[in-house]
């Protein structure tokens, strides 16, 4: 296959966009939580059955779904979506919202999914045509919102060869992103989202009578002295270089106006970039909580709960992506990411395994100043970002 595929690529992107949009819609009236999509891994695999693509199913607890195109050559790229919503309350009011109370696709997982589907449902036409390249193995993935569903999906055996077709070579993700202009994608090489943990803290002091606060060892002020504490961790203890940030996100205690309590709790998050930054702050955060509560004459336990590692873009895998999005969309569409960002993403485990990119695809409109961030509410994935989408999927399959 070494004529120009553009052209057939989007006649069939054209010939197949009402019904993706379609699916898009259906996907996002139906949203499922981690590890429960099986309405979503029904449809992925009705898609890929209809459109001639074989498939493994019922992986990663049961909702994963593997497919896979054949190939000239003796090792696979993989192309990944993830499939699940999170619990919100959708404020969109669109005609396709969410028919589920308090679930919604916040995130976009129902066009990357659609995405995925569309180029499956492509490069089985083209390999109808003519020997595909590359073999390209479609990774649909459950639990990317904290279930780690990516690194089940390896443990699995999926970017080995295990379960079906040759062992992947590559991959590459993507995801939408309200910030960036509609089609326009952007990625770099090295750290692109940061390692993501989580921590619990429960400070217990003694309680009493809010009239006479030197009766008690206060667990309120302690907290307090504990977050305001923990702002100097990565401006004080990590090279600035290297990047990092704690959020205390949660603080919960007491029960009256008038009532000392015994116990307060914290949580929040720990975010990072570098190995050394990673292990500096971990290592402040438990000191900071136990000397702080001890000043004040209390006790502090944390849980600590370690989430997803850096997603970290290989230099070759990022090249070939940034050379494939100009040859494809053109220059103009192919934005530098200058900085990182600290949020976090479990297509990170793939990128352990074999060399990945992780890449964004802008969902602003031209004429909009903003759109609903991630995770927000009124938050809808815009489907004229569909097409682009597929055809970066499509020829990074190809010449990946």
């Amino acid at each position: 296959m070494n004529t120009d595929t553009r052209p057939r690529i989007r006649d069939i992107i054209d010939e197949l966009l009402p019904e993706l949009v379609d699916l898009r819609r259906d996907l996002h009236a139906h949203p499922e939580l981690g590890y429960q999509e099986h309405r979503t891994s029904q449809v992925v695999q009705d898609q890929l059955s209809a459109a001639g693509v074989e498939f493994a199913a019922g992986l990663a607890g049961g909702t994963g779904v593997l497919g896979h195109l054949p190939g000239t050559e003796a090792t696979a790229v993989g192309l990944r979506a993830d499939m699940d919503a999170l619990p919100i309350s959708e404020q969109t009011g669109c005609e396709w919202s969410s028919t589920h109370d308090g679930i919604m696709h916040a995130c976009g997982h129902d066009g990357h999914t659609t995405m995925l589907v569309g180029a499956a449902r492509v490069l089985s036409r083209l390999a109808g045509e003519s020997a595909l390249p590359n073999p390209v193995t479609f990774v649909f993935q459950p639990a990317e919102e904290g279930g780690a569903g990516g690194q089940k999906m390896c443990q699995e055996g999926c970017v080995d060869g295990t379960i079906i077709g040759p062992p992947l070579r590559t991959i590459y993700g993507q995801h939408g992103w309200p910030g960036l202009p509609l089609g326009v994608v952007a990625s770099r090489p090295g750290a692109m989202l940061a390692a993501a943990d989580r921590f619990d803290i429960e400070i217990t002091g003694l309680g009493g009578h809010a009239a006479m606060p030197h009766t008690t060892n206060d667990p309120v002020l302690a907290a307090a002295s504990i977050v305001t504490a923990l702002q100097q961790v990565m401006s004080r203890n990590v090279n600035p270089v290297e990047g990092g940030v704690i959020s205390v996100t949660r603080i919960e205690g007491g029960s009256a106006y008038n009532v000392i309590p015994g116990s307060v709790r914290l949580a929040g998050t720990l975010r990072a970039l570098e190995p050394a930054a990673h292990a500096t702050a971990r290592r402040r955060l438990a000191e900071i909580v136990d000397a702080t509560a001890k000043a004040g004459g209390c006790t502090a336990t944390m849980e600590y709960h370690e989430g997803y590692p850096v997603t970290r873009n290989d230099e070759k895998a990022f090249g070939t992506f940034e050379h494939v999005a100009r040859e494809t969309l053109g220059s103009d569409r192919v934005q530098p990411m200058e900085f990182p960002v600290m949020g976090g993403e479990d297509f990170s485990y793939y990128g352990q395994r074999v060399p990945a990119c992780f890449f964004i695809l802008g969902l602003l409109e031209p004429d909009a100043e903003s759109m609903p961030g991630l995770h927000h509410p009124s938050f809808d994935f815009n489907d004229k970002a569909i097409p682009a989408g597929i055809e970066m999927l499509c020829q990074l399959a190809l010449k990946g």
